[in-house]
């Protein structure tokens, strides 16, 4: 046997079986959190029972009788729909996270400047030792995780001038407060 009854706070007519009685549900309409009222009580009614108080309202054409009862024998008045309102007994998650702020929002809302850092691997050679990634981490740690805002990668093409050939090579571009 299912209750029926209105959501207090948006007037949302809800349906849910009555081993619910008495427990805390969410309103699907509202998201208010309400408490299930026994069947017999004010404002609740069980399935199939009219509405406390209400009237047929006027100006409503009714069916002839032979109409009436082929409806009531067709295949949609035979079906049973048994909706359940769905019962959170844990906090809410999300699914969608929130995207990320544009960069001109992000430097409006810092008191600090935006900058950015271009580190080539080139820079970075040091009598045949190659010192990219310690340069580039003393960077990071220098800046601080907090002040990153983006680090990607780069690739590009310089003329070498004593072989007179196109070397292709690697940088990075970091954008930061500070």
């Amino acid at each position: 046997m299912d209750i029926v009854f209105n959501c207090p706070k948006c007037e949302q007519e809800l349906e849910v079986d009555s081993t619910g009685a008495g427990s805390q549900i969410e309103c699907p309409n509202c998201q208010e959190t309400i408490v299930i009222p026994h069947a017999g009580t004010d404002g609740a009614r069980t399935a199939g029972a009219p509405a406390s108080g209400s009237i047929p309202t006027g100006g409503i054409p009714t069916l002839p009788p032979a109409q009436a009862s082929s409806i009531a024998t067709s295949a949609a008045a035979k079906v049973e729909m048994h909706l359940k309102v769905p019962v959170h007994n844990k906090p809410v998650t999300t699914l969608i996270a929130r995207t990320l702020k544009p960069l001109e929002v992000t430097a409006r809302e810092s008191d600090k400047k935006i900058r950015v850092k271009t580190i080539r691997h080139t820079d970075c050679i040091e009598v045949g030792h190659d010192t990219f990634d310690e340069v580039v981490s003393n960077f990071l740690q220098v800046t601080g995780e907090p002040n990153i805002i983006s680090i990607t990668p780069m690739s590009y093409t310089h003329a070498d001038i004593g072989s007179q050939k196109l070397l292709t090579e690697y940088a990075v571009m970091i954008v930061y407060r500070g």
